[in-house]
């Protein structure tokens, strides 16, 4: 949207502007006053109490069960009116997973209360009642017990408890109004952790927890397992006086990395690996200058059974990955940037927030606008605080780099969809396969959002003749109001402004450009402004041997322009490819190559006697139960992503991914 001076601008919607609940219903027999329903939480104290007693001791099943009590609830027109947690933070969409829920009973003073689910909100649920004694309500959560429902979040040994899973609240207020108290029941021999506050409980089965309120509640999820270690990472200094020599003090707020693993052998974190996890919370620091939590604690999963997650809380984050990340480290280099990625969301998208993405409540939608800032440049500083602390040395790092300029420089969605439309791709399908992805494009925002982060970076560089840097903007923009935890909101106006207090340059204008705009050009401009070049050859790339071990396919995008399993089933066929123009889809299965049985090693061998002249490709393949053979000729090797220096131009990159002192 275009201001009256010709700005881009971000107008973040008031909050709940045209938010209402089933508006002019009738409720199966019941009479829903629609326009008596609290359309607008008060930012008022809640009258009640909600107590939640969760019990997760049947891993066995899967199931949770809930049992929550509402003292003092708010009726209203003879009406409770109580919400499943619809758009989720973090998830930037409408992920409540409502429909895992059921035998929904509930009560009050002995009696059974009839409901009704919206029929327009149907994670809302209209409880009939004139009583203001306690509600007590029960509900089964069903954990998926397979990848086809959802993301595995409980295995044998291992338990991920989101809270906002486990609760239905009024909507009144705002959710940071209404004061819980938890109480929850592990199996025998579980140990957990959350960035919630313990408390004593009277049994020895139960943990109990501090009184808190619903906000905080679901932005401190928990991790519990039969498997964990606690380390610590916090930055601290020597002290030395008379009183304690040699002892140390924390110069920050302490921070802790919890870590369950399928067995303990995935435990087995080396000395050399906790080095290089405290350096990464020195150089946030560092980075920063400020700290938005009192604490802050990893919830890290290393698992092949529980799915693989990276989401942001403000004191806490979620983190999975495979269960060798440790035992096998150098083979996990693509995980390395996901703690720093999620740990960086404590400062931006926790605490600076865009104006759109702040709600009341889980009711009311959230808006996307400014993913690229959120996730964009978080994206950004994952990646560069990964090197900084050594997680990544500068080689591995460039050619993770080169892997991200390689992608966007040929996706061919980048044609017709600007950069700031993909930040709805949450909204539209969340997630869910494609059919031909880099035509569609995806959560672009991130790594293209990295992209342009770093020319960012080079033009202020530039522009203050190497004076101040994106570093500066970070500090200023991130890192205000130490301590503070509550969220300060932003606009794109107050980026722009921001940036210019920084480096004065037409920042408004340069995002137009590069997000707003449809077939904007290939964002490869940081990579050269800081002293590099995107080149294909045969040599591998270390990162392309991660990533791909990780999903166990082999990468053809930047040759044929396909990805292959590793037996010869194609799963990614690219928009306009060679393999595209050879009748190609997913799903098919290469039977054999040049009249061999297929395999990767064939195809690599091939490929790589094409680098300096052209020959014919024949493949047989397979689709369902009909077989066929397709042709073509290609030249050009394996081609594989790298960087290579620009000689007599400075080593920017170098000097970005640098470790600060």
């Amino acid at each position: 949207m275009t201001s009256a001076s010709g700005q881009f601008k971000n107008e973040a919607a008031k909050p709940w502007a045209g938010w209402a609940i089933g508006v002019g219903l009738l409720c199966g027999g019941f009479q829903c006053h629609a326009a008596d329903m609290p359309t607008v939480p008060k930012h008022r104290p809640y009258a009640g109490q909600l107590q939640l007693e969760v019990d997760a001791t049947d891993v066995a099943h899967r199931i949770v069960r809930v049992h929550e009590t509402i003292n003092q609830p708010e009726i209203s027109n003879g009406q409770l009116t109580l919400a499943y947690p619809k758009w989720v933070p973090g998830n930037h969409s409408t992920t409540g997973p409502v429909e895992r829920i059921a035998g929904l009973h509930i009560e009050s003073n002995g009696q059974t209360l009839n409901w009704k689910r919206d029929p327009i909100e149907t994670n809302v649920f209209h409880i009939f009642t004139t009583s203001s004694n306690a509600v007590h309500i029960d509900f089964d959560y069903l954990s998926p017990t397979s990848s086809k429902i959802g993301r595995i979040e409980i295995s044998d040994e291992i338990s991920t408890l989101k809270w906002n899973e486990f609760v239905l609240y009024p909507l009144e207020v705002w959710a940071r109004d209404i004061p819980v108290t938890l109480r929850l029941k592990l199996p025998q021999g579980y140990d957990s952790a959350s960035a919630l506050e313990p408390i004593p409980s009277p049994s020895n089965d139960v943990i109990a927890f501090k009184t808190t309120d619903l906000e905080t509640l679901l932005d401190s999820p928990m991790y519990a397992g039969r498997y964990s270690k606690t380390f610590d990472l916090s930055e601290t200094t020597a002290v030395n006086s008379p009183v304690s020599a040699g002892s140390v003090t924390p110069l920050v707020p302490p921070v802790k990395l919890h870590v369950f693993a399928d067995q303990p052998s995935g435990l087995d974190i080396t000395d050399k690996q906790l080095t290089l996890h405290r350096q990464l919370i020195q150089q946030a620091s560092r980075l920063y200058g400020a700290h938005h939590y009192t604490h802050y604690d990893f919830l890290l999963s290393v698992s092949d059974k529980v799915q693989h997650i990276g989401l942001e809380h403000h004191q806490s984050s979620e983190d999975g990955t495979s269960f060798d990340y440790f035992i096998n480290w150098n083979k996990t280099m693509s995980d390395r940037d996901l703690l720093a990625h999620e740990y960086t969301h404590s400062w931006n998208g926790k605490f600076r927030r865009p104006a759109d993405l702040w709600t009341p409540n889980y009711q009311q939608p959230m808006q996307n606008s400014l993913l690229w800032v959120y996730e964009g440049q978080t994206q950004y500083w994952g990646q560069v605080l990964t090197a900084r602390s050594g997680l990544l040395t500068t080689a591995q790092a460039l050619e993770g780099w080169a892997l991200t300029a390689a992608f966007y420089a040929q996706e061919h969605g980048r044609q017709w969809r600007p950069l700031e439309d993909t930040t709805n791709d949450p909204i539209i399908r969340y997630r869910q396969s494609r059919s031909w992805g880099d035509w569609q494009r995806a959560e672009d925002y991130y790594s293209e959002g990295q992209l342009i982060w770093l020319e960012a970076d080079t033009i202020i560089r530039r522009q203050t003749h190497d004076k101040a840097s994106l570093d500066d903007f970070a500090r200023r923009f991130f890192g205000v109001a130490d301590g503070k935890i509550t969220p300060l909101t932003y606009t794109f106006d107050d980026v722009i402004k921001s940036l210019n207090d920084v480096a004065a340059y037409d920042w408004a204008n340069f995002f137009k450009e590069r997000v707003y705009a449809a077939n904007a050009p290939a964002p490869l401009r940081g990579i050269e402004a800081a002293g590099y070049r995107l080149i294909y050859n045969d040599d591998p790339n270390d990162m392309i041997r991660s990533d791909d071990r990780d999903s166990e396919h082999v990468s053809y995008r930047y040759s044929l322009g396909m990805s292959i399993d590793r037996h010869g089933k194609i799963k990614e066929v690219l928009w306009d490819s060679l393999a595209f123009k050879m009748g190609l889809i997913e799903g098919m299965e290469i039977v054999a190559i040049n009249g061999l049985g297929y395999s990767s090693d064939k195809l690599d061998s091939w490929l790589k006697s094409t680098t300096t002249e052209p020959k014919k490709l024949e493949l047989i393949v397979k689709s369902d139960d009909r077989y066929s053979t397709v042709t073509t000729t290609y030249q050009g090797g394996l081609r594989i992503p790298h960087l290579v220096r620009i000689p007599d131009r400075p080593d920017v990159f170098s000097e970005i991914l640098k470790a600060k002192q």
